[in-house]
């Protein structure tokens, strides 16, 4: 959702039975009710107004054929802008690459409300092309800024013709950049320099740069001047992740939040002159966060690199316990101190929750994340495994108490980490996992992942996809632990038949064994847009598992061991 600039307006997006798909509404603030604007057939897309609130910039796809809505590949996106008050049929096509179906687009407004500044993907890699329109120039065309697809060229801001960038051009843990549109060549000029730390977010505000870095996935946050000289650091209640920092150029102030594992997200007003930071608003919760404490580990996977883990506990746990292992791996996301109810659920019933930082996420910038994809992907599942055996051999979890949970890209992880250890894992739960890695692009947005996964119809890509793919490399004659495999009727992220042929395989592979077992909910989707009670049974259920097969009970100080 976006307000419009003078706050008449609210533009917002609904989502029906969890899919991709985005219906888009318009309120009246003044009267709350819907103005009858609609557009229908948006995915993957922010909401951009134009200064003067007359409309807004959106992405969409073409009207899949009916029947296909939850299946056909997203091809031919375009940016669009809808004038209010008119029906959907009269938006006016803003930018459009008809000669590369693949492409994918996002549009932002800067915030002297000049430019339209467009992105341009064709996959999940941060390597984009970047156009600018003068929206004061009638019938202006896009300008070509950036072109190629090689680096990561994220729009961040700009003053007059000076547009400010996050590039990993030559710097492989990101920097940030300027660019003088309004001279030939666009030429760019350094502002601030690679650091040790992965820089995560930066922003505008106030006429200050507000740098995010990630050092070994805990925030750090530093303040700049607009020619890149270091100014001062926003103090940090401890380990966690700070999100947010938005706001205008000439804004006095700016809004961030702060979550760790064992504090749920509060939310601090940050002062751009004094710099100071205070509290705006804190929840009210029902258990003392001072009573679970948070400690970083590092442990060697297979090939010696150094892999960091966060592990979450109660204060003055001694002792094995129940231990929950959470892990991703993929597509430069990086997995940072947060905070979940029902992950608290577990730590209250005296489990211990851990968290992998794995290669192929983005923790440690570029190079991090290609030694965990394509060719390399294999070494995700061996830091994944290597996790598992540090907690056993370390004495944190217990011999027959290790329950493994990863979803979307990390349900591959858990297939294909059962597989290759059977006998490490007590519980797994693979969450909308992409299991068939043979045919994972023929469906909705599965097109985009090559550039992690690489392409099934090449055959070094194939070898490399079929030596790991969970669906294929499970084994009549084995063994393996309990599975609970979750997914949902109208997921078009992955799509559940992903599951259904994973499961059918495992239970058919070990019909006598351990339970495997799926949950299919209904009327949900990959994740987003899953209504509060719809969560909290799939949690329930889930940790209702893994205690029945980690030893855990219904009481921290009474944990009755099952007999195998």
């Amino acid at each position: 959702m976006d307000p419009s600039e003078d706050g008449k307006y609210l533009v917002y997006s609904i989502q029906d039975g969890g899919s991709d798909w985005r219906t888009v509404k318009v309120i009246d603030v003044a009267t709350g009710k819907e103005t009858g604007d609609e557009v229908k057939w948006v995915k993957f897309s922010g909401l951009e107004w134009m200064k003067d609130g007359s409309g807004f910039f959106y992405t969409r796809f073409p009207e899949p054929t009916q029947g296909q809505e939850f299946q056909s590949t997203n091809l031919n996106s375009k940016v669009y802008f809808h004038k209010l008050g008119t029906p959907q049929s009269a938006d006016r096509l803003v930018y459009a690459t008809p000669d590369k179906p693949t492409y994918g687009h996002s549009a932002t407004v800067s915030d002297d409300g000049r430019w339209l500044v467009i992105t341009t993907a064709e996959g999940t890699d941060d390597r984009y092309e970047v156009h600018a329109i003068d929206l004061r120039a009638r019938g202006a065309k896009p300008k070509a800024l950036v072109t190629g697809l090689e680096n990561n060229w994220t729009f961040i801001g700009n003053e007059g013709s000076h547009f400010f960038f996050i590039t990993n051009k030559d710097a492989p843990k990101l920097k940030v950049v300027a660019m003088d549109v309004a001279r030939p060549g666009n030429p760019v000029t350094p502002v601030i320099a690679e650091q040790e730390a992965t820089l995560d977010s930066a922003s505008i505000v106030g006429g200050k740069l507000i740098a995010s870095y990630l050092a070994d996935a805990k925030s750090e946050v530093s303040v700049y001047s607009l020619q890149g000289r270091k100014l001062s650091t926003v103090e940090l209640p401890g380990i966690g992740t700070a999100t947010g920092f938005s706001g205008d150029m000439d804004d006095p102030e700016t809004f961030f939040s702060f979550t760790s594992f064992n504090r749920p997200t509060t939310i601090y007003r940050y002062d751009a002159r004094s710099g100071q930071a205070s509290t705006w608003a804190a929840p009210k919760v029902a258990f003392n966060p001072d009573d679970y404490s948070v400690e970083q580990v590092f442990y060697n996977s297979k090939d010696g690199t150094r892999v960091p883990m966060f592990i979450v506990r109660r204060k003055g746990s001694t002792g094995p316990a129940p231990t929950l292992l959470y892990g991703y791996g993929g597509f430069n996301v990086s997995l940072t101190p947060s905070f979940s109810a029902t992950r608290l659920a577990w730590l209250e019933k005296g489990g211990v929750y851990a968290l992998a930082n794995l290669r192929g996420g983005g923790e440690y910038g570029k190079a991090w994340h290609d030694a965990g994809r394509l060719a390399n992907k294999q070494n995700v599942f061996d830091d994944f495994i290597a996790a598992g055996d540090y907690l056993k051999k370390n004495g944190i979890a217990s011999p027959k108490g290790l329950a493994i949970q990863g979803g979307s890209n990390g349900g591959l992880l858990i297939g294909a980490v059962i597989n290759q250890r059977p006998d490490l894992f007590d519980a797994a739960n693979a969450a909308v996992g992409v299991m068939d890695m043979l045919r994972f692009d023929r469906f909705t947005a599965g097109r985009y992942w090559v550039d992690d996964y690489g392409y099934p119809n090449k055959d070094a890509d194939f070898r490399t996809l079929l030596a790991y793919s969970p669906y294929h490399n499970i084994k009549t004659g084995v063994h393996y632990p309990p599975m609970l495999v979750t997914t949902a009727d109208t997921d078009d992220r992955v799509v559940p038949g992903h599951s259904f042929k994973y499961i059918s395989a495992l239970q058919a592979a070990d019909p006598n064994g351990e339970p495997h077992l799926i949950r299919i909910e209904t009327r949900a989707g990959h994740g987003s847009g899953k209504p509060t009670d719809k969560i909290i049974e799939e949690a329930s259920d889930v940790l209702a598992f893994f205690a029945r097969f980690t030893g855990s009970s219904s009481s921290p100080c009474q944990r009755a061991r099952r007999s195998r």
